[in-house]
């Protein structure tokens, strides 16, 4: 009533005492109440008493100079508390301020990118905005700027390219993300597990002279030195192949089945044995849970590997006049081999106690938890040819 007696709108009153039209607003609802130091000032404002100010209704008698005095104590007072207590939580608010900033240069400087990061710096941002606006509302400075429409516009049209910016960042890690899920399901399910029972296709695997890119287009990957010192550089005449498979599978990492039977003329045999005694038999017990040699037979050349398998050579136990040697790799990755190894390979030429099913016993003793590991580890592991 008073406000409009005065023929003003409540953005000028707002402008004459400082606060926005909302604050004004709320005065007028009652929704809200003035500070105790505005309300001589708003009495004087509009000539009324302060009791009628409180009241909100008009009174017969105006304002002695008695309740003038009181109200301007108790002003005065008020305002004093207000001020010691606004500094301190002006202070605290402005180095909230600074230790947000400050927390987010630490992580961003250096930092290793990844969804940790990435969420922690996202809060640590969004801490940093909350104590902003704290800090503008506690050192008086907020209703200034919302009651600015150019700058609010200014900072709504910032906040909306901010949030854009951050929907299209997390957008882009999460499509890459399925991107990356999808190729390697496509690279599953297009991959094919390769047989081949022909001998005579020995020399284009093992110690192969193709290239890479023409293995590769047969759908094969070069085997590796260590896979292959073992077995037999030729096919020669002096031998006889009686037993042979040759499996390939790469579902992300080579995976080898291989196995085959040579009857030997009698010195090509000694010759042979002797290459591969030279060879020598690393220890195998215990890996991937092996608990000895293939029943039947003796081992007389191993080469094992505590993560990607064996490659061995055996002889018939106690044969007499024996000319017979088996071959045999059971070569994987990752500590577990995705094929059934039993429907590859006869149980005859396996280790004993042979497990290296996706969540076999020695995975789980000896993997090394993803979270453990340092970079240079995680990429020997997911690029073994590289890291060599």
């Amino acid at each position: 009533m008073l406000r409009n007696e005065k023929k003003m709108t409540q953005e000028q009153l707002a402008e004459q005492f400082y606060v926005s039209s909302r604050t004004v607003s709320r005065w007028e609802t009652g929704s809200n109440l003035p500070d105790i130091s505005l309300l001589v000032e708003l009495a004087d404002f509009y000539d009324v008493d302060v009791r009628e100010i409180i009241d909100g209704e008009r009174k017969s008698e105006m304002m002695n100079n008695e309740t003038r005095e009181v109200a301007d104590k108790m002003a005065a007072y008020a305002g004093n508390e207000k001020s010691k207590l606004l500094r301190v939580i002006q202070t605290m608010s402005i180095a909230g301020v600074l230790v947000s900033l400050l927390s987010i240069i630490i992580q961003a400087v250096g930092a290793e990118q990844g969804l940790k990061t990435t969420l922690a710096l996202t809060a640590s941002v969004a801490i940093l905005i909350l104590m902003s606006i704290i800090t503008l509302y506690v050192t008086g400075m907020l209703e200034k700027v919302t009651s600015s429409k150019k700058l609010m516009k200014a900072i709504k049209i910032t906040s909306i390219v901010l949030i854009v910016l951050a929907v299209l960042y997390f957008l882009r890690v999460f499509i890459v993300g399925l991107i990356a899920i999808g190729l390697f399901a496509i690279s599953i399910a297009g991959e094919k597990i390769q047989v081949d029972p022909d001998i005579a296709h020995y020399n284009d695997y093992i110690h192969t002279e193709l290239t890479s890119d023409e293995l590769s287009k047969r759908g094969y990957s070069v085997l590796r030195g260590e896979m292959i010192d073992i077995w037999p550089e030729h096919i020669t005449s002096d031998m006889t192949v009686t037993d042979y498979q040759y499996t390939y599978y790469n579902p992300w990492d080579p995976q080898y089945i291989i196995y085959m039977t040579a009857d030997y003329e009698a010195e090509s045999y000694d010759r042979e044995i002797e290459r591969l005694t030279d060879l020598g038999c690393e220890v195998y017990t215990g890996i991937y849970t092996v608990t000895g040699e293939p029943e039947g037979y003796d081992i007389i050349s191993m080469n094992s590997d505590e993560y990607y398998g064996f490659t061995y050579a055996m002889i018939p136990e106690g044969a007499e006049d024996n000319t017979r040697i088996t071959y045999v790799t059971v070569w994987f990755c990752n500590y577990f081999l995705d094929l059934d190894v039993h429907k590859y390979i006869p149980d005859e030429y396996l280790l004993p106690g042979f497990n290296a099913e996706e969540n076999n016993p020695y995975k789980q003793e000896n993997l090394i938890p993803p979270e453990e590991l340092t970079p240079e580890e995680s990429f020997s592991l997911l690029f073994p040819d590289f890291a060599k």
